[in-house]
């Protein structure tokens, strides 16, 4: 020992990936403690089996990167933008109470010199967000707390990292006029090339490239590349990860196989890796040999682990979060492993002059560098055992809120696919709009004429075969239906009422857009289906590579029976996509929009627009990347507008190389569904914000 057969070691590894997990499941203790205290175990400063060599440090570096990527990649930008204040406040808080602790016990307790003692101050403030898979895996990523914790992490790390490079410019003279200049046009054009260029180049690269391997193997190297970039503007690598989050947001939708993928290979191996990693460095018999390290160690542990609470408790008592969003709040930034370890490793590396007898004299001693390493073990116990916690209590809480809201409103959406060329993005569209209801169902239909041959079954089989694997790759299961019958109207018609179909997706082919052959169909057969939502949808590029969707609901569509759950798609694709939402309606209406928005946000904006033309005006000058949605309505109901059998032949001659998607509310609702009937029956909005609120959470 150590082992050096790489194919030995990688089973070994991945041995214990496998089984610590299952263990330690069993107990209700945390697996990623579980990994780290492994790593210590199997690593140089236990048994030896393994050592800490190249191939560890890169896929764990990969591992950390790939945390920092989850988070920038999940975050809410509608919630960001919104609660941006609340981040900057929470990233104050997180920042300065640890600092206090850290410099009085640092220049006070210890004596250390004063630039020693601000850099000592500053291993406290920043915190690492190992427990982020965890909260993901539960549900609960789009949670406020987790939002503003996510947020002022992002800031308080880069606040630490900066105190470090300046510490270190101080103690080697470099620090004048020209390193500020150098720091701040740096870290400028980092910012400006991976938050403007980047998404460009991704949006173009999603679009032109549609093999799947290539998409998450561009993810990979736009993660390395921006950490890269971040390490020359003189930042730490992980912030470089967390700004390609950022910068992909609005084009890896949640909901997607893209993001099951990427999701999937990091908390299988990489992330894994990582807390192996960590757990390598851990040596506990270093607190044997000298009573000064252990007096260290224990003011970094209270310096971190108290700081972070006191403004933990001082943000939820400012925001007025619940107990468990606090202790969550805390669990999440309690955790020291990246930015801290980097930071003790550079002042450790670093010698300010050398004794009598020859010996360096450090930026910061062995005695921080091996209490950096029990606080590591020490705070990502208590940040592991904290947060799953707290975490699980707020998933059950929304898990039942979330059951009382559509206990009485099933969904079954039914894709009915036809042509080869629309089926993936048809399944994409099922996937954004498809909410998170463990009964909520997705079905793809195609129906065979009975006097085709052969061919026409093999076709059928293939384009569903197509569907179920898409929809699979996104974790999804897709029921794949087979018809027999001489009209194709008259064979989804059927399924519709077979099935309790609850919203139809209907997909144009790409050159005949909406011919009259079709439109008949839609209007004397699809929409016969009162009970339904009928959804019409091209798709001329990804949905996941557009910006932003204009959607125009004409006056009066809030007295439409399926206003509400029309409108719930529309948002599902905002909150789901990230793309920005454009609503183009009454001022009645959209007062009805910003209450929903106070339930559930979605990066959205308000133009009172009564009148078709005014649409059609600005549709003219639509971007590529742009796409149109429109509530649409049946010949004699309240939002009926003459110009609505128009609609698809505008679409066709001005709009063929954008997507668009036209929605017809079900018109009536059924008996047993007593919430749609309650909905539509009431015309004094405010007596529903209760199930509204239930309905879009």
């Amino acid at each position: 020992m150590p082992i050096e057969d790489p194919l030995l070691k990688f089973l070994l590894e991945l041995i214990i990936i496998l089984c610590v997990p299952i263990l330690l499941n069993k107990i209700k203790v945390p697996h990623l403690l579980g990994l780290i205290i492994a790593g210590a175990v199997v690593g140089p400063n236990g048994f030896h089996v393994l050592s800490r060599d190249s191939s560890v440090v890169v896929t764990g570096t990969t591992g950390l990167l790939y945390i920092m990527f989850l988070a920038g990649l999940e975050i809410n930008m509608g919630d960001f933008k919104r609660n941006k204040w609340k981040s900057i406040t929470f990233s104050i808080y997180t920042f300065i109470a640890p600092f206090l602790l850290g410099f009085i016990g640092g220049y006070y307790l210890l004596h250390f010199s004063l630039f020693t003692s601000i850099l000592f101050a500053s291993l406290f403030s920043s915190h690492t967000l190992i427990v982020y898979p965890l909260i993901s895996k539960l549900g609960i990523a789009r949670n406020l707390a987790v939002n503003i914790t996510v947020g002022g992490t992002m800031i308080t790390d880069v606040l630490s990292l900066l105190v470090l490079a300046v510490i270190v410019g101080m103690t080697q003279g470099e620090v004048d006029s020209a390193f500020w200049t150098r720091l701040s046009i740096s870290m400028l054009l980092f910012g400006l090339i991976v938050l403007l260029v980047f998404p460009v180049i991704s949006r173009w690269f999603f679009k032109t490239v549609e093999d799947k391997i290539s998409q998450y193997i561009f993810v990979l190297v736009m993660i390395y590349l921006t950490a890269l970039l971040a390490e020359l503007a003189g930042i730490e690598a992980i912030i470089g990860a967390f700004f390609a989050g950022l910068a992909l947001n609005r084009l890896i939708p949640h909901a997607s196989s893209l993001m099951n993928r990427i999701e999937f290979i990091g908390n299988a191996i990489f992330i894994p890796f990582f807390l192996i990693s960590v757990g390598m460095l851990i040596d506990f018999t270093v607190f044997f040999k000298s009573w000064e390290t252990i007096t260290v160690a224990a003011i970094m542990l209270v310096a971190s682990i108290g700081g972070k609470y006191i403004a933990a408790v001082a943000t939820r008592k400012t925001f007025r979060f619940t107990k468990d969003e606090g202790l969550l709040i805390f669990g999440m930034s309690s955790a020291s492993a990246a930015a801290t370890l980097a930071s003790v490793m550079v002042g450790y590396n670093i010698i300010i002059s050398e004794t009598a007898a020859g010996e360096p004299v450090r930026l910061l001693n062995e005695h921080v560098l091996n209490g950096s390493i029990l606080l590591i073990l020490i705070s990502c116990t208590i940040s592991s055992f904290t947060s799953m916690s707290s975490a699980q209590r707020i998933a059950d809480e929304e898990k039942e809120d979330t059951i009382a809201g559509n206990k009485h409103d099933t969904e079954n959406i039914l894709l009915a696919v036809k042509y080869e060329e629309t089926v993936e993005r048809m399944v994409n569209l099922g996937l954004l709009i498809k909410s998170k209801a463990e009964d909520s169902k997705l079905l793809a239909l195609n129906v065979i004429n009975e006097s085709q041959n052969d061919s026409s079954k093999k076709h059928a089989e293939k384009i569903l075969h197509n569907a179920v694997n898409t929809a699979a790759a996104a974790d999804i299961t897709l029921q794949s239906l087979v018809r027999y019958d001489n009209d194709v109207v008259n064979g989804i018609n059927s399924v519709v009422k077979e099935q309790n179909i609850t919203d139809l997706i209907i997909g144009l082919e790409d050159e005949k857009g909406f011919s009259p052959a079709f439109i008949y169909n839609l209007y004397y057969g699809y929409l016969l289906n009162t009970h339904i939502n009928v959804l019409v949808y091209h798709a001329a590029q990804p949905i996941s590579t557009v910006k932003r969707h204009v959607v125009f609901i004409p006056e009066n569509a809030e007295k439409e029976a399926g206003f509400f759950h029309a409108l719930l798609k529309v948002w599902n694709i905002g909150r789901n996509s990230g793309a920005l939402i454009t609503f183009h309606t009454t001022q009645k209406i959209i007062g009805i929009l910003q209450r929903i928005m106070k339930k559930s946000s979605v990066e959205a904006e308000f133009k009172v627009t009564r009148y078709w033309q005014e649409i059609e005006e600005m549709a003219l000058s639509f971007k590529e990347d742009e796409g149109l949605i429109v509530f649409m309505s049946k010949t004699g109901s309240a939002s009926y507008f003459p110009q609505m059998k128009a609609v698809p032949e505008f679409l066709n001659r001005h709009l063929h190389d954008n997507n668009h998607l036209l929605i017809f509310p079900f018109s009536e609702a059924e008996d047993d569904m007593p919430e749609r009937r309650s909905i539509s029956n009431h015309r004094d909005f405010a007596e529903i914000s209760t199930i509204i609120g239930r309905m879009f959470k």
